[in-house]
């Protein structure tokens, strides 16, 4: 029997490309120093990113410095760089020994006619230009429009064919102002897969303006693209893009067996938390996989399925990522089975009458003390006598 869950999937083979020290450094608080940014490197190749974008090297003289510092790690993680596209910044790129270089060119009508001023058949023109120098230094090449989804698709595809028709590996759609809809990015990755050839690829880079970068990023996926854009915590400019926990939680649901063959899950929470420090940032309590809130369960329903079986309210299973789950029980939603959980916890033998008797008195008590809690609950359980005139 196929559950509604279950239809259309179609999980194909995917890609992150973590742009925390580029799309990242773009985040209101973020400055990291030379140090923090290797560490962050390292933290990211340790957990199985297989690609790291940096910032620009003709950006700043650090930025160049940190880059060519950061390509010379020999991390397993293939080293990126995201350039405009001039022949200027493609020779710093290359000469600081990246594998990989991200090529950006603005195309809607906006940028065109408030950014940059160029027409179409320029940004053709100068695209092919800095693609054939890149394409003599031996690294990847991708050359991305921004802000596609306000483009026309016309010249979008018109682009697209002609960049791709040289031989680059991969190109990539942006929405750069979050404003597309998962049925908008889907239906645009299908239409430039019909244009490029078979072996150039297909990247997305969502932002999360609307709220849809992680739907917009599986849609991605699910159309046909195999490189996703992420950053720790979906830092980024304005609100940021898909955040690498978010797209995770995602994705593991569809192949847990291909996500946890690729990342070293339990690692998620300590790069969040590093890049929360640095960043001076808490990571929210809805935080996909990492918040305090996500794996934690208080009404008593839902409490007493979990403790039968976690799949009854959990799509994800803490243990994946080396986390556990919380039954809260000091309140008064809370119900029987979840004491009798707390009091077994505790290797005390109390019969089902008395902890029908000890749920109740600890709703009531819950209803007017506000800072009840769990050692209070301990507390009433431990000190539970069964003939007490208190109950």
């Amino acid at each position: 029997m196929t559950t509604v869950c279950e239809l259309g999937k179609n999980l194909n083979e995917f890609f992150i490309i973590d742009s925390t020290l580029r799309e990242g450094e773009q985040f209101i608080n973020s400055n990291f120093s030379s140090a923090e940014k290797k560490e962050i490197a390292c933290r990211l190749s340790g957990f199985g990113i297989e690609f790291l974008e940096l910032t620009n090297p003709s950006a700043s003289c650090q930025s160049y410095e940190d880059c060519k510092m950061i390509s010379q790690l020999n991390l397993k993680s293939k080293i990126l760089t995201h350039i405009r596209c001039t022949i200027n910044d493609a020779e710093k790129a290359v000469s600081t020994g990246v594998d990989g270089v991200d090529v950006l060119f603005g195309t809607s009508s906006l940028l065109r006619e408030f950014s940059h001023g160029k027409d179409i058949d320029f940004i053709i023109k100068k695209a092919t230009e800095v693609v054939k120098f890149l394409q003599t230094h031996n690294v990847q090449i991708r050359f991305s429009s921004e802000d596609s989804f306000r483009s026309e698709l016309k010249d979008l595809l018109k682009i697209y064919k002609t960049v791709s028709s040289l031989g680059i590996d991969r190109v990539g759609i942006a929405d750069t102002v979050g404003c597309a809809t998962p049925h908008q990015v889907e239906y645009v990755i299908r239409e430039v897969r019909k244009v490029i050839p078979r072996q150039c690829e297909i990247e997305f880079h969502g932002h999360n303006d609307t709220g849809c970068a992680i739907a917009n990023s599986y849609a991605a996926i699910k159309a046909g693209a195999k490189y996703i854009d992420v950053t720790v915590l979906g830092i980024g400019e304005r609100n940021g893009i898909t955040p690498l926990g978010g797209l995770l939680a995602r994705m593991i649901v569809d192949n847990p067996e291909y996500v946890k063959s690729k990342y070293r899950l339990p690692k998620l929470k300590q790069i969040e938390n590093y890049v929360a420090r640095v960043t001076s940032i808490g990571i929210p309590f809805n935080n996909y996989i990492t918040g305090f809130c996500a794996f934690t369960h208080k009404a008593g329903i839902h409490t007493k399925a979990v403790l039968n079986n976690p799949e009854t309210y959990e799509i994800l299973s803490p243990t994946d990522f080396g986390l556990t789950r919380f039954i809260s029980i000091a309140h008064k939603l809370t119900g029987r089975h979840a004491i009798q959980n707390r009091a077994t916890q505790l290797n005390l033998a109390l019969t089902e009458d008395e902890i029908k008797i000890l749920t109740v008195e600890i709703k009531n008590l819950a209803e007017i003390k506000k800072d009840f809690t769990l050692s209070d609950v301990d507390t009433l359980l431990v000190n539970f006598k069964p003939n007490n005139n208190l109950f």
